[in-house]
């Protein structure tokens, strides 16, 4: 017989108060978790219990305001929110007078760049105050980079090596990625050291975060690698330190931010269980913060609450481990095709295509509370024992076993799966894994314990969650916490029947129970004097008496010394179970990985999409904006997209607001959804590896760092031209707009010339149609542009363009549809004649200055060329040999001497391709193999045919 060990609602009436996240307890421990317990009753409650910061939450709502307008610029608060009660007990030898060598730096925010200035990408995160960054700077000719990153609200390390330039955009890029609050740096890097070249990249792109510069003693490789011992799970420990092995300035960093944690946040860590893994910045993919901000990655531009971006998009997630992995995978996509990218388009194919496994998959995946956070409770300690940390621990242990409950849910939905990834991750999530566990907390918990909603419920269940007979002295005390609850009822009954008026008990964590009357039934009579602290809020008396008050402190007594009872037999669990939290954090991951898989397969399956092939071409059949696609699917014009070596530049023309912007965004967008792992919106879908993604677009200025929207230009140009290599995609949506015309189409074709010399993959929207034209000789380059008709208005007889948002070959014809667009608006008389004989007289006089006849036989030769290089890489790639190699060498042979000659003689080319000759004979490509080294061929030194090695002199001796 178990009188008091069943579940608490048997003997309490449920509370209709506030629910149990927004107790003082709760928030203290768990922070804002849990967003579909919020309820607007208890808000109130809330302000009047503010809750004090744990030193695993910054004790901030994260959707309050931004973290620099929370905090002084001295950032003082900032540190006792981040160490939070636990600092309270530190002994005064740890304070941070007594360590002067630390210092920090904090800048106002009007520092801000033109890349980051009136924009924050990177919002929709709630864990960007609780990353600690260590950086270690190698300097040379070619600075490298080791840097730690550590999470304290998921217990998590992130350890990489960055081989970087001498502008350290790597390193930026993965500073704005993991968001730090804090960045620790070598002392020596301080103002009085004028060597270090990182500092003041890190203060001009990254403001938000303070610098502290850390005493040189406490970065030592053999610090380091004694707390990976000593921190990281053995089978964990091993394989980092293989990782990073040689990696000096990696260990130092990971020593220096462990340090800080110890001496400054007061943190301590249970020994083999922090989470370290090393992240090579080889494997991702790199997106630079304007690109992040104008694809609208993760925030809309014009409302950053709506759900209109890819993040938004993507999103529909049901566990925090799921959107964080999700968020991740958005700002850096993966660049690993075989042991990455495959497996997830498997995964998901199986998801989409097997309604039984995705629906008992999303519904396994309601159950889980945030894991992560969880379990880093169990894994960072408070120094000093109290009644709040024992309540903390009843806590971790209830929502560990709630997690734990949810885990056999996954290995049943995924039975019959047989894609690879999801039959790891159902290994993962075998009974194996979780079972010592359970049973470990079986020996002491109830079974029927659960998270409880409201605050009275959560005490309840925390009350009664360890079993009987472990303490007899713990049954005494919730014996008495049960007649006290008891009395508590019986008086309020008395007390209603006394007072002839109806009263309602109530509960919150601050001012435990009290009553509640309707303000009416006194409005014909006195307030009784028994009732005191009364206050009238929307009709209603809430008020306490004097004997209620008391009952309230015997409450809180029986409450007290049950915790203290139960406190070392929920201490002995927890540290059992702490020997098994690594499988735990390993199922952790793997619930993270298919919910974001699981989101992926109910977007395809709300939405026409496709697997995307992973080649070296980027070819997409009937392509669409994948946001826009979300309001306007069948209104969207679908659009062909096509990029290889051959024509690898594409210059795109066409009217105002004929859709330019839309269809180069699409690209960008399309390729980061393939490398995350997603399908895409299209009826076929091709692409290469990319390893980096950038965008000119914003036609912003910047008033704070005194840039007009000219000097933005040139700086986000400098940064591209700085940091682009082959495997980049590059988009340019208008150039040189901010200056005057002649200048701005001088520095616009001077840069699109570098870009074609780079060989990324560039889409480059202008307005200068003499840059399609001056560019079209250019190998690689391609014109493409917008259509539009031109129709009459019967009304009025004026001619309208109609855009048709369909993408077509060659520049755009119609040169003069700005004032095709005026006609449309109510102008002076005269105004559009004036405009259009100005149009024609340079228009003319432009013509006038084309008198040479060569020009066309020097781009014919040169397209001759380049085709011929792409078709001696096929022969090469297709493995022939023997006669069939040289016959088919022989042909290609004839065709290029026959067309040569028709250029030299001005004939036309598409004569000489008779019956006789042909094309020759089609060949098979082994698409896996790497042609790497064969595209060389074109270019050993990454110059384009431009460049001296090949002329037009060369050019005309290829000739017969």
């Amino acid at each position: 017989m178990r009188p008091f060990c069943q579940s608490s609602s048997q003997y309490f009436p449920r509370s209709t108060g506030s629910p149990f996240r927004d107790s003082q307890l709760y928030r203290e421990n768990h922070g804002q978790d849990f967003a579909e317990h919020d309820r607007p009753e208890v808000r109130q409650a809330s302000n009047r219990n503010s809750p004090r910061p744990t030193p695993f939450s910054t004790g901030r709502n994260p959707t309050s305001e931004p973290y620099d307008q929370q905090h002084n610029s001295d950032g003082s608060d900032d540190d006792r929110k981040v160490a939070g009660h636990v600092q309270e007990s530190v002994p005064s030898s740890y304070s941070k007078s007594s360590y002067p060598e630390t210092t920090t730096i904090t800048r106002p925010s009007s520092t801000y760049t033109s890349r980051g200035s009136r924009y924050t990408p990177f919002s929709t995160t709630t864990e960007a105050s609780q990353v600690i960054c260590a950086l270690s700077e190698a300097r040379g000719v070619t600075p490298s980079v080791g840097a730690a990153f550590v999470n304290i609200s998921t217990s998590e390390v992130i350890l990489t090596h960055i081989s970087d330039s001498q502008f350290y955009s790597k390193t930026i890029h993965k500073l704005h990625v993991l968001e730090p609050s804090r960045i620790l740096l070598l002392a020596s890097a301080g103002s009085a050291n004028p060597k270090s070249h990182m500092r003041p990249m890190i203060e001009e792109n990254v403001p938000s975060a303070r610098i502290i510069f850390f005493d040189r003693k406490h970065w030592s490789e053999s610090a380091g690698e004694q707390y990976l011992d000593t921190l990281a799970p053995r089978d964990d420990a091993e394989t980092v330190k293989v990782a990073i092995h040689g990696n000096f300035y990696t260990t130092c960093a990971f020593a220096a931010a462990m340090k800080y944690l110890d001496l400054e946040l007061a943190i301590r860590v249970v020994p083999h269980s922090l989470r370290v893994r090393y992240e090579p910045s080889e494997d991702t993919m790199m997106i630079d913060v304007s690109a992040i901000r104008s694809l609208e990655l993760l925030q809309n531009l014009r409302n950053p609450g709506s759900k209109d971006c890819l993040f938004g998009l993507l999103n529909h997630t049901r566990t925090p481990m799921g959107a964080r992995l999700l968020r991740s995978n958005i700002l850096q996509p993966s660049t690993c095709l075989d042991p990455v990218l495959k497996l997830r388009h498997d995964a998901v194919a199986e998801l989409t295509s097997s309604e039984e496994i995705f629906t008992a998959v999303r519904n396994a995946l309601k159950s889980f509370p945030d894991a992560e956070r969880v379990l880093t409770k169990l894994v960072l300690i408070p120094k000093k024992p109290s009644l709040s940390a024992a309540e903390y621990a009843i806590n971790d242990v209830v929502l560990t076993k709630t997690f734990l409950d949810a885990v056999p849910n996954i290995y049943e939905a995924l039975a019959s799966a047989e894609s690879d990834l999801l039959c790891q991750i159902r290994g993962i999530c075998g009974p194996d894994l979780t079972k010592p566990v359970r049973e470990m907390i079986a020996e002491v918990i109830q079974e029927d314990i659960a998270l409880m909603k409201s605050p009275l419920d959560m005490r309840n269940a925390r009350m009664f969650a360890i079993k009987p007979t472990i303490d007899d002295l713990l049954d005494v005390a919730r014996y008495v916490y049960r007649d006290v609850t008891q009395d508590i009822h019986s008086y309020v009954a008395q007390l209603s029947e006394e007072l002839g008026v109806a009263a309602q008990l109530k509960y919150d964590p601050g001012r435990k129970y009290w009553l509640q009357f309707r303000a009416v039934d006194f409005e014909d009579r006195g307030i009784p004097e028994v009732l005191v602290n009364r206050v009238v809020k929307k009709g209603f008396l809430e008020c306490l008496t004097l004997r209620l008050k008391q009952l309230n402190a015997r409450v809180q007594d029986a409450v007290d010394e049950t915790l203290i009872r139960g406190d070392q037999a929920i201490h002995d669990l927890l540290d059992r179970i702490r020997t098994q939290i690594q499988p735990m954090f390993r199922v952790c991951d793997a619930v993270g990985m298919l919910d974001m898989l699981a989101s992926f397969s109910h977007v395809v399956t709300l939405r026409d999409y496709v697997r995307p092939d992973m080649t070296g071409t980027l070819a997409i059949k009937a392509a669409r904006h994948p946001i826009l696609d979300m309001k306007m699917y069948d209104q969207f014009v679908r659009n062909d997209i096509y990029s290889t070596e051959e024509f690898r530049f594409k210059i795109i023309t066409g009217c105002n607001m004929g859709g330019k912007s839309t269809y180069i965004r699409t690209v960008a967008l399309l390729q980061i959804m393939a490398q995350i792992g997603c399908f895409v919106p299209a009826h076929y879908a091709a692409f290469p590896i990319m390893e980096s993604i950038f965008v000119r677009a914003s036609t912003d200025d910047d008033l704070t760092a005194n840039l007009s929207t000219f000097s933005v230009e040139m700086r986000e140009m400098a940064f591209i031209l700085r940091n682009i290599t082959r495997k980049s995609l590059v988009i340019i949506d208008e150039l040189g707009r901010g200056t005057s015309t002649r200048d701005g189409l001088s520095i616009a074709i001077a840069m699109a010339e570098a870009l074609i010399q780079s060989r990324a993959s560039v889409w480059f929207v202008t307005h200068f149609h003499d840059l399609a034209e001056v560019l079209v000789d250019r190998p690689g380059v391609m014109n493409l542009h917008l259509a539009s008709r031109i129709e009459s208005n019967p009304g009025d007889g004026i001619p309208r363009m109609k855009r048709l948002f369909s993408v077509e070959t060659g520049k755009t014809e119609d040169e003069h549809y700005g004032i095709m667009l005026a006609k449309q608006v109510d102008l002076p008389p005269g105004f559009i004649e004036k405009a259009e004989e100005v149009a024609r007289s340079l228009q003319q006089k432009r013509a006038s200055d084309k008198n040479d006849p060569n020009a066309w036989k020097v781009v014919n030769r040169r397209r001759l060329v380049l085709h011929l290089h792409e078709q001696l890489k096929l022969i090469h790639a297709s493995g022939m040999e023997g006669k069939r190699l040289g016959t088919y060498l022989g042909q290609l042979q004839e065709e290029f001497v026959m067309k040569m000659a028709a250029v030299e003689e001005g004939r036309d080319l598409s004569a000489e391709c008779s019956d006789e000759t042909g094309d020759p004979e089609p060949m098979e490509v082994d698409e896996g193999e790497d042609n790497s080294e064969e595209e060389e061929v074109y270019a050993e030194d990454g110059r384009g045919f431009d460049d001296e090695g090949i002329d037009d002199t060369t050019l005309m001796e290829v000739g017969p």
